[in-house]
C-alpha cells in the first residue's frame, strides 16, 4: 500500500554520533590489528610455556588499552566541549538547509574577499550619510529662512521705531 502509515525516514545521525562511531570503529580496527595471534607470536616462548596466562595477559592488555583510549577521548570531548559544539554545528547545518542563496566562501584572494565584504557595508553607510546630509541641509535651509525672517522683522521694527521717533519729534 502507500507510505502514509509507515515509519518516518530516519534522521541523519548527528556529528556526535558519527564521532562516537568513528572512535568505536577505530578501536575495533586497533584490536583487530593487534590480534591475539600476533601477540602470541611476539611472545612465542612465553606462549609455549603458559598459553592460558598469555591469553589472560592479552585480554587484560586489550581491555586496559580500550578503556584508556575511551577515557582519553572522553577527556578531549569534555575539555573541548565537543558535544555542545557538535550539536551547535548540527543546528547550523539544519538551519542552512532552508537557505536559497549559497553561503559565502572565500575566493582565496584576500583583497577581493575584503572588498566583497566591505563594499556592501560602505555603500549602505554612504546611503545613510547622504540621507543624514539631506536632513541637515533641509534643517539648515529652514533655520536660514527663520533667520532671514527674523532680520526682516528687525528691519521692519527699526523702520517703525524711526517713524515713531520722527513723529514724536
Amino acid at each position: 500500500a502507500g507510505g502514509d502509515g509507515g515509519p518516518p525516514a530516519p534522521a541523519a545521525p548527528g556529528r556526535s554520533q558519527v564521532f562516537a562511531t568513528v572512535v568505536d570503529t577505530f578501536l575495533e580496527k586497533l584490536v583487530a590489528a593487534g590480534s591475539y595471534q600476533r601477540f602470541a607470536n611476539c611472545y612465542r616462548c612465553f606462549y609455549k610455556l603458559q598459553p592460558e596466562m598469555t591469553r589472560s595477559i592479552y585480554d587484560q592488555f586489550v581491555s586496559q588499552l580500550q578503556t584508556s583510549i575511551k577515557e582519553e577521548i572522553q577527556e578531549v570531548k569534555d575539555e573541548g566541549n565537543l558535544e555542545l559544539l557538535f550539536n551547535s554545528l548540527d543546528k547550523i547545518v539544519e538551519e542552512a538547509k532552508n537557505r536559497e542563496e549559497p553561503a559565502w566562501r572565500p575566493s582565496g584572494i584576500p583583497e577581493e574577499d575584503v572588498r566583497s565584504a566591505m563594499v556592501p557595508y560602505l555603500l549602505k553607510h554612504r546611503s545613510y550619510l547622504r540621507k543624514v546630509l539631506k536632513e541637515k541641509e533641509e534643517e539648515n535651509r529652514k533655520v536660514a529662512e527663520s533667520v532671514l525672517a527674523g532680520r526682516d522683522r528687525i528691519a521692519e521694527l527699526q523702520q517703525l521705531i524711526q517713524a515713531r521717533k520722527h513723529a514724536w519729534q
